[in-house]
């Protein structure tokens, strides 16, 4: 009988062993499904690495000169543009010198320089530039003379920005910008009448 009271402590006390362990094991796997979990989130939102957006979000004028008589339509507007590069990653986007060129009706009106500089993360870095827009070389004289007369002048601007994000310090990814942005100056007010990008 003491024999048969050993063997269910022995095997009690075995049980009891096997249930530690399992239970062990159990928060084990929990724990590598938690830390896989965090792991993947991390590498879904914050190591996800957009492109910078780059447009030319707002514009006024110093000089405004635009005469649209039939026999010599001609412009030569001094603009202040202020270009922004909106920089939604979690890390910093150093950025190289760029040209933004601007057009009428596809031939080159004007460019600007932008100096190479940095957007810190989830931020948007705002330069300011000044461009003169000349009509000075264009071939077509009716359609500008068209245009003009209208009072609404559109101008295009594009550009790239090329560059490279910085997170934490140790991973580096390259990337790239395009500016398209309409431009649709009114003549009368000498304001922006209207500023797309896309």
């Amino acid at each position: 009988m003491a024999e048969k009271d050993q063997h269910d402590q022995e095997s009690g006390t075995a049980e009891l062993r096997r249930n530690k362990r399992n239970k062990c094991l159990l928060y084990i796997f929990l724990f590598i499904v938690f830390q896989t979990a965090i792991i993947l989130l991390f590498a879904l939102t914050i190591m996800r690495i957009r492109a910078p957006k780059f447009r030319v979000s707002a514009a006024s004028f110093d000089t405004f000169e635009y005469s649209s008589a039939a026999s010599n339509p001609s412009f030569n507007i001094r603009m202040t543009a202020q270009v922004s590069v909106k920089n939604t990653n979690f890390g910093q986007f150093k950025f190289e010198d760029t040209n933004i060129g601007f057009y009428y009706n596809g031939a080159v009106v004007g460019s600007a320089f932008i100096p190479g500089s940095s957007a810190k993360a989830r931020s948007t870095k705002r330069l300011i530039t000044v461009v003169e827009l000349s009509s000075a070389g264009l071939q077509n004289g009716a359609q500008l003379g068209g245009d003009l007369s209208s009072g609404v002048l559109v101008v295009n601007s594009g550009g790239r920005l090329s560059g490279k994000v910085e997170l934490l310090k140790v991973l580096k990814r390259k990337k790239s910008a395009e500016m398209n942005c309409i431009i649709a100056i009114n003549l009368a007010q000498r304001i922006v009448g209207d500023l797309r990008c896309n």
